[in-house]
C-alpha cells in the first residue's frame, strides 16, 4: 500500500492539490498541507514535510480502511486511529507502520484488547474482555497469544496459570468467591482437523486436581467455557 512506502515520490499521482494558490504538480520537496490521490484510489490528506507525510494526515485506503493520527517519513508512526472495514478498529501507538505500544482494539463482535503491542501483536501485558460472556484474560501475551495470567469469569471466579492456545495449560490455581482455592493441572489435546480449510484449533481439555482438596475435577471443568 502506499502509505508504507518511505517515498511518495515513487508513486505515481492522479492529482496532489497543494494548500493555497500553489500549482506545484508533486509533493516533491513541499512542506506544507495537502492532498494527494494515488493510482491505486488511494488518498492521503494532511501534513507534508519535504516531500513526505509527517504530521496529522487522514489515509483512505481502497480496500475501505481509514487511518487518522500521525505520520513520520510517510509511515504511521506516533497516535493513531485505524478503522478496519471488517475488522474493527485500533486506537493507540504506531512506529513504522505497525501497532506497537500501548493501544486498544475493538474487533466486530464487540470483544476488546488493550495492552501492549511489539511490531504489529499482542505483546507484553494486557486485558483481553469478551462482549457475550464479559469472561476476561488478563496478563502477559506473546505474539499475539495469552501465556500466562488470570481468567477471570463474570461471578468473580478466576483461573491463574499458565496458557497455551489461549487456553489454560499446565499448573494453575483456581480461586472462588468463598475464599477456596484448588490447585491442580490442565492437559490439552489436539483433535485432528479431518476439514484442511478449517484452521480452527478443536482442543480437548482435562482437569486433574490433588485429592485431598474439598473441590473436584468435574466442579472445575463446569467452568470451562472456551
Amino acid at each position: 500500500m502506499a502509505d508504507e512506502n518511505p517515498d511518495d515520490n515513487n508513486f505515481e499521482f492522479i492529482k496532489f492539490l497543494p494548500e493555497g494558490d500553489q500549482k506545484t504538480k508533486s509533493s516533491r520537496d513541499y512542506t506544507g498541507k495537502g492532498q494527494a490521490k494515488y493510482a491505486n484510489n488511494e488518498i492521503y490528506e494532511g501534513d507534508y514535510v519535504d516531500g513526505k507525510r509527517n504530521g496529522k494526515g487522514k489515509y483512505n485506503y481502497a480496500n475501505g480502511d481509514v487511518y487518522f493520527g500521525d505520520f513520520i517519513n510517510n509511515a504511521k508512526h506516533g497516535i493513531g486511529k485505524l478503522t478496519y472495514k471488517e475488522k474493527g478498529d485500533y486506537f493507540g501507538q504506531w512506529e513504522n507502520g505497525k501497532r506497537h505500544g500501548e493501544g486498544i482494539f475493538t474487533y466486530p463482535n464487540k470483544d476488546q484488547y488493550s495492552g501492549w503491542w511489539a511490531f504489529g501483536k499482542k505483546e507484553g501485558n494486557g486485558t483481553y474482555i469478551y462482549n457475550d460472556t464479559g469472561m476476561r484474560l488478563v496478563g502477559q501475551w506473546k505474539e499475539n497469544k495469552f501465556v500466562s495470567g488470570r481468567w477471570i469469569l463474570p461471578n468473580g471466579t478466576y483461573y491463574d496459570g499458565e496458557f497455551d492456545n489461549n487456553k489454560p495449560n499446565k499448573t494453575g490455581i483456581w480461586y472462588f468467591k468463598n475464599g477456596n482455592k484448588i490447585q491442580g493441572i490442565y492437559n490439552q489435546k489436539i483433535i485432528p482437523n479431518d476439514d484442511p480449510d478449517d484452521k480452527k484449533l478443536n482442543i480437548e481439555m482435562k482437569w486433574a486436581s490433588n485429592g485431598y482438596l474439598y473441590q473436584n475435577a468435574d466442579l472445575v471443568n463446569a467452568h470451562e467455557k472456551f
